[in-house]
């Protein structure tokens, strides 16, 4: 599968710090920064830029707010390779950016629900006219009705920004959805890239978001041994091999996995695990499930797997 205008975007340090809080050691962010370069990757993002009024800097990691000073620690601009970072609708301080020449930062993604697209395009105009690319990515779109998504998605034909995201947030899509839902993208947003972020508690993030590529997305998220909130993401390292574009180098990512990913997983178990898988067969948010995981690494967890799947299909019921 070699398209030249595919694009990787790699979420490691992003998704990944919602397993840890984004306690990442600069030495180590900066190894992963590195090694992605190297690896030939098209955008790296190394965290979210958020409201320090809103989130209280000792409990987070610095990779939680993405300043200016902690990115130039850890990363550098290069020619192939252009850094990310995300914002939330409702949790991003105006204020808080640079004009685009006076920062490392290429890129901002503006994560919204459908129902906030407005809200998406004022914080992402704002952005974008500061001189930096954008994507709006609309989350958990397994849950939105159709009629609302489509009128989200016209909104956003209408503006300057350059990508827009189907998002599988809770891990819920089969094939045929992301087949239909990828045509629609397209459709509807003529003149710009599609992208696709996929989770992974069906064992489908690879699979789904190869069937995007089929149907004309270009921009394609992962991270490195997936990892990601609960049930993390399409691998990266999967995409680089499987994407067979000469400029896209395996080693890099598969030293920094032996390096540093085997330890992070064993620490914090992120991938496919049972509460995980559960949640996305009933499209659910996996809060339920990253608490059972959290109180069972712990040793507080008396529930089985039963006993979890019977309350979180029917909080009401208990079989």
């Amino acid at each position: 599968m070699y398209r030249p205008e595919i694009k990787i975007l790699d979420c490691t340090i992003r998704d990944g710090g919602l397993m840890n809080n984004w306690e990442f050691d600069k030495a180590m962010v900066k190894d992963v920064y590195a090694g992605l370069v190297a690896a030939g990757v098209d955008y790296v993002e190394l965290g979210y830029r958020a409201d320090k009024a809103q989130f209280d800097t000792k409990k987070h990691g610095p990779w939680r707010f993405c300043d200016e000073a902690d990115l130039r620690e850890v990363a550098f601009k290069d020619d192939n390779t252009k850094i990310s970072v995300m914002v939330d609708v409702g949790r991003t301080d105006y204020d808080n950016f640079l004009p685009a020449e006076e920062s490392i930062i290429s890129m901002f993604r503006v994560a919204t629900y459908a129902k906030d697209v407005d809200k998406a395009i004022h914080l992402g105009n704002h952005i974008k006219a500061l001189g930096y690319e954008i994507s709006v990515n609309i989350m958990a779109a397994s849950t939105v009705l159709e009629p609302e998504l489509e009128e989200a998605l016209v909104q956003l034909a209408d503006t300057d920004f350059e990508v827009v995201y189907l998002v599988d947030s809770f891990g819920y899509f089969y094939s045929e959805q992301i087949q239909y839902l990828a045509e629609k993208y397209t459709t509807l947003l003529k003149g710009k890239q599609v992208g696709i972020h996929c989770h992974n508690n069906q064992q489908l993030a690879f699979a789904n978001t190869i069937e995007g590529i089929i149907k004309g997305i270009n921009y394609v998220d992962g991270s490195i041994f997936g990892m990601g909130r609960a049930a993390g993401n399409c691998t990266t390292e999967l995409l680089l091999g499987f994407l067979k574009n000469p400029k896209y180098q395996l080693s890099p990512v598969l030293g920094l996995i032996e390096k540093y990913f085997l330890q992070l997983h064993a620490d914090l178990q992120w991938g496919y695990q049972m509460p995980y898988m559960v949640n996305g067969i009933l499209n659910q948010h996996p809060r339920t499930g990253l608490e059972f995981m959290d109180n069972r690494m712990a040793g507080k967890e008396s529930r089985s797997f039963v006993d979890f799947y019977n309350e979180v299909r029917n909080p009401d019921v208990i079989d």
